[in-house]
């Protein structure tokens, strides 16, 4: 399920990397703080090119962690706007995007092509992301990480551009929003959850999965 939502989502962030808008607004500021429209879109597409690039890796050696751990774990999840590990993460979507978005959104089909021959039929290996610590992920995992993130910055992406957000399939949105409602859960507790989906009076803030 992980694979096919992966594919399905990457395939959605295609079309939009290549809507015309995207192009007419590469060098304005994105939605997000200290974003811009092209670093945004190479961020958007290095959610797939990655993929490709940790399974050219040979498996690593360190055990294998759960999914709400990696989080647990992850620097960008608590740092701010301003911290090395998110302008670290901005400035690598500058440089994927350095040669505009014809060629940006090229590279990104070809990966994709090639990702939807060989995924399906590969095991569920452990994989690493290089800017990770020390520790690996299920590939299944992995894909579902990829997921949310291609979900949510081709939000990101079409608001900054003013063109419809595009929809995911079903089965795609499932596993973002299964991902972020358990990471929601672990940040607020599960009666803050309940009470915002279930009574408006009662609902706390935010529950923000980050």
């Amino acid at each position: 399920m992980s694979t096919q939502a992966f594919l399905d989502a990457a395939q959605v962030s295609l079309a939009l990397l290549r809507d015309p808008a995207v192009a007419a607004a590469w060098d304005k500021p994105s939605a997000l703080p200290k974003f811009g429209v092209a670093g945004l879109a190479g961020h958007l597409a290095y959610e797939v090119l990655v993929v490709a690039e940790v399974l050219a890796d040979p498996p690593p050696e360190e055990p294998r962690i759960s999914l709400l751990d990696h989080y647990s774990r992850a620097a960008w999840v608590d740092s701010g706007v301003d911290s090395p590990i998110n302008t670290n993460i901005r400035a690598g979507g500058d440089q994927l995007a350095a040669d505009g978005p014809t060629a940006l959104a090229d590279r990104f089909e070809t990966t994709l092509d090639s990702l939807a021959e060989t995924l399906p039929a590969l095991p569920d290996r452990t994989v690493r992301m290089r800017l990770w610590g020390h520790w690996s992920l299920a590939l299944s995992d992995l894909l579902i990480t990829r997921t949310m993130e291609l979900v949510v910055h081709a939000d990101d992406l079409a608001v900054s551009v003013g063109t419809p957000t595009p929809p995911f399939p079903d089965h795609t949105n499932t596993v973002v929003i299964d991902l972020l409602t358990a990471l929601s859960t672990r940040k607020h507790g599960p009666v803050a959850l309940i009470r915002a989906l279930t009574r408006a009076e009662r609902a706390p803030t935010t529950i923000t999965a980050f």
